[in-house]
């Protein structure tokens, strides 16, 4: 079950670093994994990570290529479900996220957490492509971003949906490869304009940014 007065986005890093390194083996041996652009990645200050969304194998693929920092994943709720999940989810430092209700805790525990320092991953499409092809950014980032004033660095993941697409019962052996982009800053955005009128062009900046990348490693 999730702490219904959860306040603090913390990781145990003991377990975030055994984990880290178990997920790194796997994705090496298994995929071949390729890291382009890690010191694209502030070492401090808020920020968040903004990837294309293609498989559960994104959220080791961004975690295990940036590991300056300890990263708080933005995960849907139901993975607090069992004991070892609820347990796991919290001693790695992800915020649990209620999907469909604009689930304004979350939200404000993400912005708590990039005023602090830290640093987030969220996937701005909000759920796994059907066809492997970028999807539209679903609401919320443009007010993170506002409230927070973070750095938000674009990724792309190159493979994952090769690898394990949505449906799939097998990880297949495919290369995978991360590339994470020049980081989008507050002035960029403030350039945009304030407000929720310009929310959308800030979700729409960072999708460009992401294909942007992918068209390189196409």
């Amino acid at each position: 079950m999730i702490d219904p007065v959860k306040h603090e986005v913390m990781a145990d890093m003991r377990v975030y670093q055994a984990s880290t390194r178990v997920f790194k083996a796997f994705l090496l041996v298994w995929h071949r994994l390729k890291i382009h652009g890690a010191k694209n990645i502030p070492d401090r200050g808020g920020v968040l990570i903004a990837s294309n969304h293609a498989s559960f194998l994104d959220p080791p693929v961004v975690g295990v290529g940036y590991r300056g920092r300890p990263i708080h994943f933005m995960a849907r709720d139901t993975l607090w479900n069992s004991k070892f999940g609820s347990w796991w989810m919290d001693h790695v430092g992800c915020i649990p996220v209620s999907r469909g209700t604009g689930d304004m805790k979350a939200l404000k525990l993400t912005i708590k957490a990039l005023k602090e320092g830290k640093v987030v991953s969220m996937f701005p499409e909000g759920t796994r492509t059907e066809d492997g092809e970028l999807q539209e950014a679903k609401g919320g980032i443009g007010f993170i971003i506002e409230k927070s004033g973070c750095n938000v660095v674009p990724a792309y993941i190159d493979g994952s949906f090769q690898a394990y697409p949505k449906g799939a019962k097998w990880i297949k052996p495919k290369k995978l490869t991360i590339s994470y982009g020049k980081p989008i800053t507050r002035e960029d955005f403030q350039a945009l304009g304030s407000g929720r009128e310009a929310y959308g062009k800030y979700a729409a900046l960072i999708m460009q940014r992401i294909a942007d990348l992918k068209n390189k490693a196409d």
